[in-house]
């Protein structure tokens, strides 16, 4: 079997919980030696069935970091490791000499990554980083709506599953600078930062803002979920009234049909789109048919609908095992299961090493390859380079519309790559649908405005294509075809170019070409249903996070495809999906051999938490949320409380203030925070965020001054870039034209025959029409 493209890179992963092992474990499974650090007693995230997923394909020793001969033992591991993982806290780091800036003298080479609760250099860094506490302290529980008033507890762990990605991102993009400059260093980000990817869409701040700009989608607005007459849930993206079988059933509906349905939305408080179909129409016509009839009917017509499936379904689903998003795993603990698989498709192929082993299984065999091994030539000095960005030099093309493709190509933009997004002169259609969440996508780059329908722009695209490293987009592969920008036609323009898809539901199976949304991946990942809360309707994620794992995880794929092509100079066709972003995401538990699912603690009815130990509070004057997870703890949060048992503790607190209780949690020592609500101009107006560029500013085209979430990382030494806002339509297409070696008289012939666009008139003038 071929090495992996990671082979010969070693890894010490000393992280715990989600973020930090599951980014090792798809390091490992892409050929880097992972070797997980324990101290002992084991990890205290053993016991939880995400362990088993979290930690595979994994070497694993035991250290005690207080005893000098384990210690020692570290150190020699440290000397011979390429990247260093690890969750702790700043103060613990320095305590035990795992710090910056003692580790990268004594090992130049060394890239640290750090995966907190909070950035490493935030105030709020030495702070629990537990998932809940972390997205209550930042408002994003109030970012949701749910079937009660009032913030709701996040069942998905969107900010550790972000935090995956950019751990294994932060780490890709620093071995490629380090190729250039022999160098390590920080790598760090952070459940904040994990969660910050999503909500980018939404929290932005413009001096003048449009009016698309200033709706930002409200948290009431109806998402296309919809009732059968079975009971059960679909979720649906399309004009469905031009479907003809909808025509037929929405022709039949009776008035009290109609009424009955507008009463239940209106209690809800829903509101639709504007320009939208009669939703209440809608939610009768769906209440006349089962699942199966409207699942079949919809497809028929190449609308995007998928059925609303329970937690852990969708590691079951044929379509899943084809593209190996799930993998299947012989667990010496736990018998033969069913995982989250990686998320992307490269060459070589990622490939599970193995099930996740007991704690210290490896620890002779490390010892001695230790003792045996020559030992490591004292560290020489090496220049220190700083600003540069890691992917200084890097070209991308960006073909993609909408947010899933073009949110990739944003990422490596910030990270100091030069961006050229292509669109058609009438624009991307997320530009006048959604101004806010296309200006989260887009920063950074160049924008050429190119008819690609246009025979004329054909030479045009064949420039752009020479001079990029990259291709990326997320169109749907026949219409890539189409356009003669598939992978075969852009390879014969360049070969060596790594080439990125990011589609609906992966490369093979059926569903290859099927229409696919965010909304599609939340329904069929289980996670709509989880957030509803048992006995509840499902509700969908206002942040649109499925989108946001695709584009994360390309960036992961295009990352791998440069590092190979660095080794054999040829360049390949990677692949992301949303449907293995959702699969990714279930890593938290996996399917037994008799189908049943590990446990997964479900939300409760009243959306507030999983447990009496981790959960929201409601109090006299506002909420908590709680995260007595360790021993002890939940009986000291009963006493705290006067409760008589657990099951008390909420009607007992529910007289309380805020401020007195929580300082009595933290005198004793209970993890807890305010669940903070509307934070969006606090987080802008705070000093800090803009010292860290957590906030970063810039003059835009249309909206006066742009104000956006910035830095996903701490690089340490390296800089990440935000040189512009999103561009308008054509904005750089002359100054691209003339790089590519067009002359003013070719320009003008392009422009007059319709196949480039200098500014929006082009869009203005369709618009219109």
């Amino acid at each position: 079997m071929a090495p992996g493209i990671l082979d010969g890179i070693r890894i010490l992963d000393m992280s715990s919980g989600m973020s930090g092992p599951m980014a090792t474990t798809l390091l490992a499974e892409a050929g880097a030696d992972v070797i997980k650090v324990e101290p002992p007693g084991g990890e205290r995230s053993r016991p939880f069935p995400g362990f088993r997923t979290w930690n595979r394909s994994k070497r694993d020793i035991v250290l005690d970091l207080h005893d000098a001969a384990d210690r020692a033992t570290l150190d020699r591991l440290l000397a011979t490791s390429d990247v260093l993982v690890h969750g702790l806290r700043p103060s613990v780091a320095r305590r035990h000499g795992l710090d910056d800036a003692r580790l990268h003298p004594r090992f130049p080479r060394l890239i640290t990554c750090a995966v907190l609760g909070y950035p490493i250099d935030h105030p709020d860094a030495e702070r629990p980083g537990y998932e809940a506490l972390v997205v209550a302290r930042m408002g994003l529980m109030d970012e949701q709506r749910g079937h009660r008033p009032g913030p709701v507890f996040y069942r998905l762990p969107i900010g550790s599953c972000g935090a995956t990605h950019l751990a294994i991102i932060g780490i890709l993009a620093r071995l490629h600078a380090r190729e250039r400059s022999g160098r390590g260093g920080a790598a760090h980000t952070s459940v904040m930062q994990g969660a910050l990817a999503p909500i980018m869409q939404y929290w932005a701040r413009a001096s003048q803002p449009t009016q698309s700009f200033a709706w930002n989608l409200p948290k009431n607005m109806l998402s296309g979920l919809w009732e059968c007459a079975d009971g059960l849930w679909v979720h649906v993206i399309g004009v469905v009234e031009q479907v003809p079988f909808m025509g037929k059933v929405l022709a039949d509906l009776r008035d009290d049909e109609i009424a009955a349905a507008r009463r239940d939305l209106d209690a809800r408080g829903l509101i639709s789109a504007p320009n939208q179909l009669d939703p209440a129409a809608v939610k009768a016509a769906f209440l006349r048919h089962d699942r199966e009839t409207w699942c079949a009917e919809l497809r028929a017509a190449d609308v995007a609908i998928h059925e609303v499936l329970q937690p852990g379904e969708l590691l079951a689903m044929e379509q899943v095992r084809t593209n190996g998003y799930a993998v299947e795993v012989d667990d010496p603990e736990v018998g033969r299961v069913w995982q989250a698989g990686a998320p992307i498709h490269v060459d070589p192929p990622l490939r599970v090493r193995g099930p996740a082993p007991a704690a210290g299984a490896d620890g002779d065999a490390l010892r001695a390859e230790l003792a045996s091994a020559r030992a490591p030539a004292a560290p020489s000095s090496l220049p220190v380079e700083t600003g540069e960005a890691p992917l200084a030099g890097l070209k991308v093309l960006d073909l993609g519309n909408f947010l899933a493709g073009p949110f990739g190509p944003m990422l490596m933009s910030d990270l100091g790559a030069d961006v050229i997004k292509l669109e058609a002169p009438t624009g991307d259609r997320m530009r006048y649908a959604a101004e806010r969440s296309f200006a989260g996508c887009q920063r950074g780059k160049r924008g050429i405005a190119l008819d690609l329908k246009n025979p004329a722009a054909r030479p045009v695209l064949e420039q752009l294509v020479r001079r990029s490293d990259v291709v990326h987009h997320n169109l749907r592969y026949p219409a890539a075809l189409k356009l003669g920008v598939d992978y075969e036609s852009i390879a014969a323009i360049r070969p060596d170019v790594v080439y990125c898809h990011c589609s609906g539901y992966g490369p093979q199976g059926e569903r290859k070409d099927w229409p696919s949304y965010d909304q599609m991946f939340q329904a069929c990942s289980g996670w709509e249903a989880a957030g509803g809360g048992e006995g509840n309707p499902p509700i969908w994620h206002r942040v649109g996070m499925m989108d946001h794992q695709n584009a994360m995880a390309s960036v992961e794929a295009v990352l791998l495809g440069l590092r190979e092509r660095a080794r054999t100079g040829r360049g390949q066709f990677v692949r992301s999906s949303l449907l293995g972003g959702a699969a990714i995401t279930l890593s938290e538990t996996y399917l037994r051999a008799d189908g049943s699912i590990a446990d997964f603690p479900p939300l409760d009815s009243e959306q507030m938490g999983v447990s009496p130990a981790y959960r929201m509070y409601a109090l006299a004057d506002g909420w908590i949320v709680v995260a007595a997870l360790q021993p002890g703890q939940l009986e000291a949060l009963t006493r705290i409380a006067g409760a008589g048992s657990p099951a008390e503790i909420e009607a007992a607190l529910r007289p309380r203030k805020l401020g007195e209780l929580l300082r009595t949690l933290e005198r004793a020592g209970i993890p807890a925070e305010e669940v903070r609500q509307a934070q969006e101009d606090d987080f802008f107006d705070s000093p800090e965020h803009d010292a860290m560029r957590l906030v970063v500013e810039y003059p835009s085209v249309d909206q006066g001054r742009m104000e956006q979430i910035g830095a996903l990382w701490s690089l340490g030494d390296l800089d990440l870039q935000f040189p512009r806002a999103a561009p308008g339509i054509g904005e750089h297409t002359r100054e691209i034209l003339c790089e590519l070696g067009f002359g003013e008289r070719d320009i003008d012939v392009l422009h007059d025959s319709g196949a480039i666009a200098f500014d929006d008139s082009q869009a203005r003038a369709a618009r219109a029409r």
